[in-house]
């Protein structure tokens, strides 16, 4: 799989740019700021329906601009489909394949799948359990719509029932047909959202049963002298949501057991106002031999493990039949000899790998393909990013 053809209206700092790719190795290189990263999180987006950057679309849309677009044409062992997005700094976004508009937007998930490793992956290990649970569910959504459609409905079903939260506790202190109203209504969320959880609950236990093996082994490929890494599912649920030997309960035995710590915990969200049970609360422990990565891993650990998640992400797309775009964003310099090394060996086999760098040192030798110098244009005080040049590179001998 690959983008053949990439073309860009107002996204971020591009004015507008057609690319045309191929199925090697690109690499962007020009001065931090100057815009090569918006190529590969354009490139992201068709692929994720989000950036890996921010958490909004507004940023997307070049300033002074009301949309961008993003399309890209994608090969996949000589099928063609061209997807283009219509990014709106307000409202619903738009999508369409070959022409003919898409229902909702995330009905295009899965036609292109690509793995970003980028230096904020550091927060996989590091950062908040929602890093966690995002990188996750980028897995899951890539493999259709499906999953993307439970998250989007859960994540409404949990915004209106957390404002009813904030507002029953005044309703119950008063009493009356007004509290009675309160608790009919809460029982009516709760059964949703424990139905919608126990749905995006299985499905994370499932593709992280998948992922773990080769995380493991990439990380082992990476640092054969350290401790064996592995992933575990937390649930905040408790323990029956994955019991010790490793059975994934089911996704009605997970609605179930949400629904019961929900009425179990009632009392209690009503006086914080807040949903402390379910999907959005739950993490994946990345450990160390016995020992929980965050916190504890070195600094060297910690981008091990990091990239061997990306690494076993990879792994794990190609058990399905599908070789992903694989894109890196300016890793090379954050890594040591060893790892650039092992990173550069692994995308030997990527059928496209697209790289940006701030110079062309940063680079391994061993990976040819086409340089894409990237630098900015200022017209009447407006700054935009161009291509300046293309050259072939060679591998090294």
């Amino acid at each position: 799989m690959f983008v053949r053809e990439l073309h860009l209206r107002d996204f971020r700092s591009w004015r507008e740019i057609d690319l045309e790719l191929r199925p090697e190795p690109t690499i962007f290189v020009g001065r931090n700021g100057f815009g090569k990263t918006n190529l590969l999180e354009a490139v992201f987006y068709l692929a994720q329906l989000r950036s890996h950057r921010v958490s909004t679309d507004a940023p997307l849309v070049r300033t002074g601009a009301g949309t961008a677009m993003v399309t890209g044409t994608v090969e996949n062992q000589s099928r063609e489909l061209t997807v283009q997005l219509q990014i709106n700094a307000e409202g619903a976004n738009k999508a369409s394949v070959n022409g003919s508009p898409a229902r909702r937007a995330r009905d295009i998930l899965g036609i292109l799948r690509a793995v970003m490793f980028a230096p904020e992956d550091l927060t996989l290990i590091r950062g908040d359990p929602a890093d966690r649970r995002r990188f996750v569910d980028e897995l899951v959504a890539q493999r259709g719509p499906r999953f993307a459609a439970a998250r989007s409905d859960y994540d409404r079903v949990l915004r209106q029932r957390s404002a009813l939260l904030k507002t029953a506790g005044a309703a119950m202190r008063r009493g009356g047909s007004e509290a009675d109203s309160v608790i009919s209504t809460l029982d009516v969320w709760d059964g949703q959202l424990a139905d919608l959880g126990g749905q995006v609950t299985a499905a994370r236990i499932d593709v992280l049963r998948e992922l773990g093996p080769h995380v493991t082994g990439c990380y082992a490929s990476i640092a054969p002298h350290s401790r064996p890494a592995t992933l575990d599912y937390r649930a905040a649920a408790g323990d029956e949501v994955l019991p010790a030997d490793g059975t994934p309960a089911s996704v009605e035995d997970i609605a179930a057991i949400l629904l019961a710590r929900l009425v179990e915990l009632r009392t209690k969200e009503i006086e914080r106002g807040v949903s402390l049970v379910g999907p959005h609360r739950d993490d994946v422990d990345v450990r160390l031999g016995p020992e929980i990565a965050k916190g504890f891993a070195s600094h060297g650990e910690s981008w091990s493990l990091a990239l061997a998640l990306r690494l076993g992400s990879v792994e794990l797309i190609r058990t399905e039949g599908v070789e992903p775009v694989i894109m890196l964003d300016d890793v090379f310099a954050e890594l040591d000899a060893h790892r650039r090394a092992q990173l550069a060996a692994f995308t030997e086999s990527a059928e496209q790998l697209l790289i940006t760098a701030a110079v062309p040192d940063d680079i391994p030798a061993t990976i040819g393909g086409r340089r894409v110098g990237v630098g900015v244009l200022e017209e009447n005080g407006h700054r935009q990013s161009i291509v300046t040049d293309i050259t072939v590179g060679e591998d090294a001998t």
